[in-house]
């Protein structure tokens, strides 16, 4: 092996631990009996049975879970349809429309949390679970169109004009041909718009109603009022979950393309 190939076999391993090591630490104490991380290290499940039995974080991770599902199906919904409608039709504006795609990625979710806050309060909404959804919806609908629609590019339009030419409807051209290829990029993008629901701290810390906080808003009371090893424990189960996820729809939805 040549000095340059294990300099970069050895750079990628220094960026991995860097990467995992919190996690991995994080995950190890979750294990450990003590409450303080005192070392040597005992091994025990004690924390994850208190989490288990703690109606605050069981509530709000559920509450998570079901909204961000709510989002999910909305946002991949809302937003497949305006991809296919950006790729398929030319109209005044369109350049514009898409550029105005990106800056909701880019503002600072502080300030979009504020300005919906604000919104939401003056169009009679308020704070509450439909805000919430409302708001995760508006955040993840950039990244579900983005990414399908970069699925659509490599998209040839002459599959579906085939179909048209063997006599088959809009529906069928549509259900038979278009969807089947860019079903990796709908994935895809239904996980991004679950894991930025999921995450959402600053949006839900706005709109939630005291008492019906989701899991961040949750953890970060937590933290504030004194950290606990349980959020070791339903933060690793969540970390778990979310690479078992990320690990099958890579392995099933070919994000790669076929070799």
């Amino acid at each position: 092996m040549s000095p340059i190939a294990l300099l970069g076999r050895i750079w990628l391993v220094l960026i991995l631990i860097f990467l995992y090591a919190p996690i991995l630490v994080m995950a190890a104490m979750s294990f450990n009996a003590s409450p303080f991380y005192q070392l040597p290290f005992e091994y025990s499940s004690k924390w994850y049975s208190d989490m288990a039995g703690n109606e605050q974080i069981v509530t709000a991770a559920i509450r998570s879970v079901l909204i961000a599902c709510a989002v999910t199906a909305i946002a991949t919904a809302v937003g497949t349809a305006a991809s296919v409608a950006l790729f398929r039709y030319e109209f005044r504006g369109k350049r514009l429309l898409q550029a105005l795609l990106f800056p909701p990625i880019a503002i600072p979710w502080l300030i979009t949390g504020t300005a919906m806050l604000v919104f939401f309060f003056t169009i009679g909404i308020g704070r509450g679970t439909p805000a919430v959804i409302i708001g995760h919806v508006a955040l993840a609908l950039p990244y579900v169109i983005v990414t399908v629609t970069a699925r659509l590019s490599s998209f040839d339009v002459t599959l579906e004009e085939a179909a048209r030419s063997m006599g088959a409807g809009a529906w069928t051209v549509l259900r038979r041909v278009t969807l089947p290829w860019i079903a990796p990029g709908i994935v895809a993008g239904a996980l991004f718009a679950f894991a930025v629901s999921f995450d959402q701290f600053v949006v839900s810390y706005f709109l939630s109603k005291p008492g019906d906080s989701t899991l961040p808003v949750l953890i970060y009371t937590a933290i504030r009022k004194g950290f606990t090893p349980e959020i070791n424990a339903i933060s690793t189960i969540i970390i778990a979950v979310s690479m078992a996820v990320m690990f099958l729809a890579a392995r099933y939805s070919k994000f790669g393309g076929d070799r």
